[in-house]
Order: structure tokens, then C-alpha cells, then sequence
């Protein structure tokens, strides 16, 4: 069974859903008036957010979570490389195809991090153009920068 649950932050609403005791979605919602009548806040998904309120405050830079995102291999091999990169830093698409083996996957990396269901916990906002462009993020441009600048500015404390 997958729960869900919604949650106001200091970027927007976040849905946070869960099955069988790991996170299988972080999303944005855009509107404010959702009633999900499945919503129900569980352990993990508290879990989840707690983690994810420290990292927007600046006080946690690395997750422990378990997550299970649904996708294909190549999906899920690009989604592992996306965990690796550090906070703070950025990657472009073609470093990541570079380091799943393939330098000639840089448009499949891009449509692999337009499908990850877990925003910010796997950091495809932390991908960009190859020359320092933001280029492509689910969650919108805007809130791509914020995210970024969030960590740019905890960076080094």
C-alpha cells in the first residue's frame, strides 16, 4: 500500500509517499488545496520530512533514507550517479553520462532526471548545461536557482 503525505515548506508543498517503509516519491505540488483521502503520515514519511526541513535550513547535507524509485535500469543507474555528486557542486548532463558509462547519453540523462520521482534526495537539481546553464528542472527553473543557492550558501559552514 503507498502512503502519502503533504507538507508545506519554505520552497512550497512537497508530497512525500512511501511503500513498504521506503520513499518512493518527493514531488512538488503546485496547488494548496489537495485532499489526498489515501493521506497518511507514517514513520518514515516523518522521517523524511524531518530530514528534509534540516536540509533546507542548511543543517543537513547528506540524506539516510530508504528509497526505492521506480524506473528503468538506466533510470535507476543515472539516479545512483546523481547521488554521488556532492552538495554544493554541480554536474553537467554530459559528466553524467560520462560516469554511467555512455559520454554519448547526454539527452537519456536529461530524460532520466525529468523522471526522478525523488526531487532533491536524489539531486538532479544539482545537473546543469554544459556550459553552467539551467537548463530542464521538474520542479520549475526558479526553484532549480533556490535550491542551489540554498546550498551554496551552507556550502562551506
Amino acid at each position: 500500500m503507498i502512503n502519502r503525505y503533504a507538507y508545506k515548506t519554505i520552497i512550497g508543498r512537497l508530497i512525500i509517499a512511501e511503500e513498504n517503509n521506503q520513499i518512493i516519491e518527493i514531488s512538488f505540488e503546485e496547488k494548496d488545496n489537495i485532499d489526498y483521502e489515501d493521506q497518511k503520515e507514517t514513520p518514515i514519511i516523518r522521517k523524511a520530512i524531518k530530514q528534509m526541513q534540516e536540509y533546507l535550513y542548511g543543517t543537513r547535507k547528506e540524506f539516510d533514507l530508504p528509497l526505492n524509485p521506480k524506473g528503468t535500469l538506466f533510470q535507476k543507474a543515472v539516479w545512483e550517479v546523481l547521488k554521488s555528486i556532492p552538495y554544493g557542486e554541480t554536474w553537467s548532463y554530459q559528466q553524467v553520462a560520462e560516469a554511467i558509462g555512455n559520454k554519448a547519453a547526454s539527452r537519456a540523462v536529461g530524460m532520466a532526471n525529468h523522471n526522478n520521482p525523488i526531487a532533491i534526495v536524489i539531486p538532479c537539481h544539482r545537473v546543469i548545461g554544459k556550459r553552467g546553464s539551467m537548463v530542464g528542472y521538474a520542479g520549475g527553473i526558479d526553484r532549480k536557482i533556490e535550491l542551489l543557492n540554498l546550498e551554496k550558501q551552507y556550502h562551506r559552514k
